[in-house]
């Protein structure tokens, strides 16, 4: 809910697409030994982290398929600065040549994460994607989205995030436009209640004259229950009759597993899918795969050609229902 797509009129807009946070990799810790393999924590104190990334580690398990063919290839100019370039061909999804760049500032809150971080990417049409995110405390940051198509801004976002010592809360504010009358608001809160328990709440509020009334507004309640090698989440938002639901098991170091589960009572509507993610060390390869009830299989292969820095990567995706297939292959270099 946190994020949202300018061009949409309803209330459950679409999300914009933000690269993660590059983070500076901490030591390696010394070798332990575990009765069960363990979850890794959202955060290392009683922070429950942030509402958004409530179902992060489920949505992580399930393969992130693409189609046609992919070139990356990435560049560290300095440990700040990174450029890459990225060609990728294909029917169904957006194909063509783009730029990419990344700076990571010097300000330090912890080994694993600096400030100020830029991120964008652009193509020879001039359609831009730019993320900006920043630390002002170890409290509080800020996150700017902006997305710009064809010479216009379909796209703009900014969320802030405060994390106290157990509990996190978040506002906000996208798509907000004086002129046509339309704009829409999100705060999430999400406490710590236990060492295992977490509960939550987010409110959304949009406004547009294409909306019945003018307005709307949809209440959320979520929770999250974690144990040793496994965690339970979900939100539900009663009055619009929304259910999502998340699993996660992981088995051992090398296979975990993952269930979710989204039903619509308005539209009558549910779809559950489970998937699993495969790691093999010694063949430096990862595997990730999905089903759901719609009888659409997903699945994707990164191995590392050591000792060159490149990740060979084979996805496919097939809908029995429809008949329709897809297949790809990628590169990434750097």
């Amino acid at each position: 809910m946190g994020n949202v797509q300018a061009a949409s009129s309803t209330a459950s807009p679409s999300s914009v697409p933000a690269p993660p946070i590059p983070t500076v990799p901490p030591p390696a810790p010394p070798t332990q030994h575990h009765e069960a393999p363990i979850l890794a924590p959202v955060e290392n104190t009683l922070n429950p982290g942030t509402f958004e990334d409530l179902h992060k580690q489920c949505k992580d398990i399930f393969p992130q398929v693409f189609e046609g063919g992919k070139l990356i290839i990435s560049k560290g100019l300095s440990s700040h600065f990174q450029i890459s370039h990225t060609v990728s061909l294909a029917t169904f999804q957006p194909s063509g040549y783009r730029f990419g760049c990344t700076y990571v500032g010097t300000q330090m809150f912890s080994p694993q994460e600096a400030f100020p971080v830029l991120v964008g990417d652009i193509d020879p049409s001039g359609n831009l994607n730019a993320n900006i995110i920043h630390a002002f405390t170890e409290r509080l940051r800020s996150k700017v989205v902006v997305q710009i198509q064809n010479n216009k801004c379909v796209a703009s976002q900014c969320t802030t995030d405060f994390k106290g010592t157990d509990f996190s809360a978040s506002l906000t504010a996208g798509n907000i436009d004086p002129v046509g009358g339309t704009g829409l608001f999100v705060g999430q809160y999400l406490q710590r209640v236990t060492s295992r328990l977490a509960l939550g709440a987010e409110l959304l509020y949009q406004y547009s004259p294409q909306i019945p009334g003018g307005e709307i507004s949809v209440l959320s309640l979520a929770g999250r229950l974690t144990g040793s090698n496994w965690q339970l989440s979900g939100n539900v938002s009663p009055l619009a009759g929304n259910l999502h639901a998340c699993y996660v098991q992981k088995i051992n170091d090398q296979l975990s597993l993952a269930a979710e589960l989204e039903t619509s009572l308005r539209l009558q509507e549910s779809t559950a899918t489970i998937g699993y993610q495969v790691e093999i060390p010694n063949a430096h390869t990862t595997f990730k795969a999905q089903m759901d009830t719609n009888w659409c299989l997903g699945a994707v292969m990164e191995k590392k050609l050591q000792p060159f820095p490149f990740t060979f990567a084979l996805s496919g995706w097939a809908n029995h229902v429809k008949g329709q297939y897809r297949f790809g292959v990628g590169l990434i270099v750097g």
